[in-house]
């Protein structure tokens, strides 16, 4: 695989490819995973999305940010554990352990001088090992010895969760946070609610393993598209400092071409009032694209809405509005209402007693939400419920004020969740 001998450690040669389309020879630290060189950009356009390349040159350090995110975050429940039972340095290191290949896209990183095609590799066609993901949920093999050619090396996120193959689909399990290990609930019920107003998503399940709730969805990404994240669409454009965070996506939305950008917004940010959702940042929604021709195919559907309804608050905190927290444009969901454009396409008549819904679904959590509870979220969501109601029956035009932007749109980090009841 053309190893040699550098100052810092061994290193390894790669070349990146997207699909089977050879993208740019690199040199990468086989113990740090970071990419130290960079040659021969062959084919500059199927870059990942947002990296620059001038005369040839590769923006290097745009492609580790990039490779870097596609790590499993430091702040992953339960990480540090798992990286010591798998005798691994960091999450980085992982990835070229199954080619950098992911479930959210094509691309695969191929060691120099060995003839694999990504046929014979990638997770959409090829079966792969569950060890990764039964010890990222916890589940020690005794044996020791792992077969690491797994797509949970690449899986984003701070919750747990694994990938698996049921009925030959690819799905994604993910489990919550203490104390309450809500955000499974919070899945199903979102896509109820979804449902219900007829939005794009994702739909979600409920199951249990070892006494605890995970939630399981389809993967939408298929062997031919991938999805790009709404923070490399805003960083691949510029934006000024008149713009709004809003706006600026909107903008790009509407450069790369995307039809009803705006009523997908709408949906989307109507849906994270009514909820209550406290992470929807610019990492978990965007657009999917075609690999091959690189043609945009349109917005992704709405997924990953689990930190919602006080998952992580007592009874107390939940009826309080000033406890719950908001992304990824505005500083208040209240605020954030404002930039809706139109509400005409929802249905109020379709969810008028949802309320009752939620505590049906929440009635199956056992240990992990009393009544007192349960009876919390179902209030906050009625008021949410009417609140919306009333700004949607209203004739006044609300402003895109740019000084309520949110500063930073980060991920929440599970692990300093609150353990009192």
């Amino acid at each position: 695989m053309g190893n040699k001998i550098k100052k810092g450690g061994d290193t390894v040669e790669y070349v990146l490819m997207h699909k089977n389309i050879p993208v740019a020879e690199l040199e990468i630290d086989s113990l740090t995973g970071y990419i130290l060189k960079v040659d021969n950009a062959s084919n500059p356009n199927h870059l990942p999305f947002g990296i620059a390349c001038k005369k040839g040159i590769v923006d290097r350090a745009a492609l580790n940010e990039w490779w870097r995110d596609r790590a499993i975050p430091a702040s992953r429940s339960g990480i540090k554990n798992a990286l010591d039972v798998l005798e691994v340095p960091s999450t980085q290191a992982l990835l070229t352990k199954c080619f950098g290949l992911s479930l959210s896209d094509q691309y695969w990183m191929k060691p120099s001088g060995i003839a694999v095609a990504w046929e014979d590799v990638n997770f959409f066609d090829n079966s792969f090992s569950e060890d990764i993901g039964d010890v990222l949920l916890g589940k020690v093999k005794l044996s020791g010895i792992f077969d690491f050619n797994s797509p949970d090396n690449t899986s984003d996120g701070c919750l747990k969760k694994r990938w698996k193959i049921i009925d030959s689909k690819r799905c994604l399990i993910k489990g919550g946070s203490a104390p309450f290990n809500q955000q499974p609930f919070n899945e199903v019920i979102a896509s109820k609610l979804m449902d219900a107003l007829d939005i794009p998503h994702i739909d979600y399940s409920l199951i249990w393993d070892d006494g605890l709730p995970y939630s399981v969805c389809e993967d939408f990404i298929t062997r031919d598209t991938e999805l790009i994240s709404a923070w490399r669409i805003m960083q691949s454009f510029k934006k000024d400092n008149s713009t709004s965070v809003y706006q600026h996506y909107i903008n790009c939305c509407n450069e790369l071409g995307i039809k009803n950008i705006e009523l997908a917004m709408d949906q989307m940010i109507v849906v994270d009032f009514l909820l209550a959702n406290e992470d929807r940042h610019q990492n978990n929604f965007g657009l999917i694209r075609n690999a091959e021709t690189l043609e945009w195919i349109g917005v992704a559907p709405i997924f990953d809405s689990g930190s919602s309804l006080g998952y992580d608050k007592i009874e107390s905190q939940i009826l309080n509005e000033k406890a719950v927290g908001c992304k990824p444009f505005k500083k208040s969901h209240k605020e954030q209402l404002k930039l809706v454009k139109s509400f005409e396409w929802i249905n109020f008549d379709t969810i008028k007693d949802f309320d009752k819904e939620i505590k049906e679904i929440l009635s199956s959590a056992e240990e992990y939400s009393d009544d007192f509870r349960t009876n919390a979220i179902a209030k906050m969501f009625k008021r949410r419920l009417e609140y919306l109601h009333g700004i949607a029956m209203s004739t006044v035009q609300s402003q895109d004020n740019i000084e309520e932007d949110i500063e930073e749109d980060i991920a929440e980090n599970y692990t300093n969740s609150i353990t009192m009841f």
